[in-house]
Order: structure tokens, then sequence, then C-alpha cells
């Protein structure tokens, strides 16, 4: 159990693949899908891709240093926000733990799958690749986003909660149907400035790909052709404005898993927001019913615009997507400590207001009931006990408590100054006493591990 334990809070270098040669992969393998489409005959037009693919660049395509924990961890605070109901909430706020056990330092000293992470059940080896992939894949965006604007905040968040506020289709519950999208936004934020949006997509697969692999299929380049015309279909104001990070993970690459990265440039600014009145995060939103089919005017050298469907949001509209970005990113913020209703303020009525509006029971989601110190700050979120190779262990996250407390008055721009403040007094450290792996975000939030103490063992029943 202890070794577990330390191998989740050990620092291992992850394999970056970024480079120009990619970028040519990515154009063979997506004309290759492009054919197969044509002779399919289930393409009714053509396929829009992100222009100027490029590698990232400098330190961006640098190994990425991190513990395993630490992963799983950049993939719990963008993905707990859930609206999948309320059975299903405290399996959804903890699915990262099922991986505690499938990595390691490979034979050449970079991360890798474990023996147990590489023979998952048939049925279950398309979940591992989603959501291990969304766990590298954001780990490196995050960090890309963090290198380029050293002095700001970094917010991940869930494109499609994001997305539902604007553009969800009519129905008894709604949705967004099967309309291409990015998996993610990360804004960078500094109370009183503009902010910056990236788009990223990502992806995972199990492939074992050799020299003689033909380029057209890679599942690695597949994926990230696809992410491409995934990304294109969401603009800011104009097309081709918005920068986006596009990653594919591979888990069983022969050097340890690698994350193949690129990226488009773009501005993605968004208007600086007034911190009072109707104009700030404060403020309740109402919701928008924004074009998506022939939304996006594509400039041409020729005398006709060519017109496509996407996300696009209208450049008068950017000021309410940032209220709505920031707004959403506090529910997620207070979903992640566990809180319950306390969630549905800051939520539309397609974003899920009702869900989280409802009581639920203990047990079925997850309850704002714990509470630590970690280090010098005081956190209070919410837990969650398993075995562990027949070791019974505490899982707990959590934000700190004087910021939780601005959230749940419903004061976003005051948490955001607090939380900018304070963004450089958190620990950096991967482990805790009294705790195993642990990871603080500079946004304060923890996600931490521990055996249960013997005490707290004995009076379980």
């Amino acid at each position: 159990m202890e070794e577990v334990l330390d191998r989740l809070s050990t620092t291992i270098p992850v394999r970056i693949n970024s480079t120009a040669a990619l970028v040519t992969d990515i154009d063979k393998a997506a004309a290759a899908i492009d054919r197969q489409r044509a002779r399919n005959r289930d393409e009714k037009e053509p396929s829009f891709r992100k222009p100027e693919l490029g590698p990232l660049q400098g330190a961006d395509r640098q190994d990425l240093v991190s513990t395993p924990w630490g992963l799983l961890s950049a993939f719990a605070r963008a993905t707990t926000l859930a609206r999948h109901g309320r059975g299903r909430g405290l399996a959804e706020h903890w699915q990262g733990l099922k991986y505690c056990q499938a990595m390691a330092t490979g034979p050449g000293g970079h991360l890798a799958l474990t023996d147990d992470g590489q023979s998952p059940e048939l049925s279950y080896r398309a979940m591992q690749a989603r959501e291990l992939g969304r766990a590298f894949g954001l780990a490196v965006a995050e960090r890309t986003v963090r290198n380029r604007f050293p002095d700001h905040m970094v917010s991940t968040l869930d494109a499609e909660a994001i997305l539902l506020a604007s553009f969800a289709r009519s129905g008894p519950r709604p949705s967004l149907g099967a309309r291409p999208r990015p998996d993610f936004f990360i804004e960078a934020w500094r109370p009183g400035e503009r902010s910056r949006v990236f788009v990223v997509t990502v992806n995972g697969n199990h492939q074992k790909a050799t020299k003689r692999t033909a380029t057209a299929d890679r599942s690695a380049f597949k994926q990230l052709a696809r992410g491409s015309e995934r990304a294109e279909h969401f603009h800011l104001a104009e097309w081709n404005t918005t920068p986006c990070l596009l990653m594919s993970t591979e888990l069983l690459a022969v050097d340890g898993i690698t994350v193949n990265a690129l990226q488009a440039p773009g501005a993605g600014l968004l208007p600086a927001r007034s911190t009072t009145g109707q104009g700030s995060a404060d403020a309740v939103l109402s919701e928008r019913n924004l074009a998506y089919a022939s939304a996006v005017k594509v400039p041409t050298d020729g005398h006709r615009e060519q017109i496509q469907d996407g996300f696009l949001i209208p450049r008068k509209e950017l000021g309410w997507y940032g209220q709505l970005l920031a707004r959403t990113g506090a529910a997620g913020q207070l979903a992640f400590a566990g809180a319950g209703t306390e969630i549905a303020q800051y939520l539309t009525d397609k974003q899920g207001h009702k869900h989280y509006k409802q009581q639920t029971f203990a047990g079925s989601s997850s309850v704002r009931d714990a509470r630590h110190k970690i280090g010098g700050t005081v956190y209070v979120g919410t837990d969650q006990v398993f075995r562990l190779n027949r070791i019974r262990v505490e899982a707990f996250s959590g934000i700190a408590e004087e910021l939780y407390d601005l959230l749940v008055k419903g004061r976003v721009e005051a948490y955001r100054n607090r939380a900018y403040e304070l963004r450089d007094t958190y620990p950096t450290s991967t482990t805790a006493p009294l705790w195993g792996p642990v990871s603080f975000g500079a946004e304060g939030t923890v996600i931490a591990l521990r055996v249960l103490p013997k005490k707290d063992e004995e009076e379980s029943p």
C-alpha cells in the first residue's frame, strides 16, 4: 500500500511529441479520413479543420514533469461538474481513483502504464483511453497556458457545460446533440484585465504503433485530425481568432506514455469585466439562443464568403460569455468541494440549475462535510473511503475555507480577487504530513489521499 501511494507522489517525466513532422503526419491522416468519407458517402459537406496548425514552441514542448496523482487531479478538477444524474454523482466525482495503480516509471525512466494499467477489461479500455487521455492532455494544455501567461490564473472548464447555456437544443432535456465541439475551454485570467480563452481537445488510445504502422493508420494522428475538426467548430467574435491546443495520448507508446500535441494561433481575448452591477460575474445570467447552423463566415480569396456551421459567440456577447465562464467556474469549484444546492445559483436552467437545486441523498452524491488543515490552510470539502489492496484509503477534495465562503455567498468577483492574491501561498510539495499523495491548486483547491488512520478504521462498522 505504501508503495502505491509513494508511486502516486513521485515526480516522473512524461514524453511530449510536438514537431513539424507531426503536422505533416496529421495532414496525411486527415486526407485519408476524407477519402474514406467520400467512399462511404457519409459526408454532406467538406470537412473544416483548424488552419495554421503547428508544433508547440520552446519550453511548451519539453517533457512534462508531474506526479501520477497530479495528472489525475487535473482530470478531477476539470470534470467534476457533471450532469448525469444524482445516482451517479459519487462515482463521477471520484472517477480518477480507479487509476491509482495504473501508472509508474517505465524502463526508460518516463511514465508508463503498469501491468495493471495495461490489462483492463475489453469493455473498459475505451473508458480508460478517454479518461487517462484527458488527464494527460489537460495537464499539458494547462502547463502551456501557464507558461505563456505566468502572471495569470488558469481555469479549465468543460465545454459542454459552457455551450449548453447558449446553444442547447429544445426538448425535455437540454442537449447539444451530435454537433462536433471541443472538449474544454481554458481561461487565463487576472482580476481587472481581459481574459484569454483557449479551445482544447483531448483524446487517448491504446494502439501499439510500430515503424510499419502506416501514417493513415496511426490512432493518434487520426485523433488529432478529428480534434482539429472539433476545434474549428468554436469561434469567438469571428472566424479563426481563437487559439487552440490539440492533444492525443498514446498510452502504450514504445518509449512510455506519449502526449502528441499541436497548437493553432489566435488572440482569444474577452473584454475586461466590471466588478459590480449587471456586467459583473456576481450578476445572475440569462440564457442565450445563439445560431449554430451557417453561423460562421469564412473569408475566401474569391468574391463569395464561405459559410459553415459552428458555435460562434458574437462580438456583442463576448462580455456575457466572460461572465458565463466565471460563474460556471465558480460552480465547478463548489462541486469539487462537495457543495450541494449552493452550486445552483451559478448555473442556468439548461446547464442544470434544477438538478443542483434539489436536495440529494448522502451517498449518491458528494457532500461538503469534511474539514482538514493541510499545510497552513484550512480546507473544506468532501471525502470518500475506498479499499486499495484491501487497505482502507481516504480521498479528500476541497477548497480553502476562506474562498469557499465567498463562493457560497455568490461573491465571484471577490473570490477571484482573493484567489489571485493567495495564488503563491500554497505548498508546491507532492505530499503533506499525515497524508500520502497531495495535489495543491493555485486556485486554492487540494486533493489528497491517505491510509485511513487506525482509530477511524477500528471505529468504522
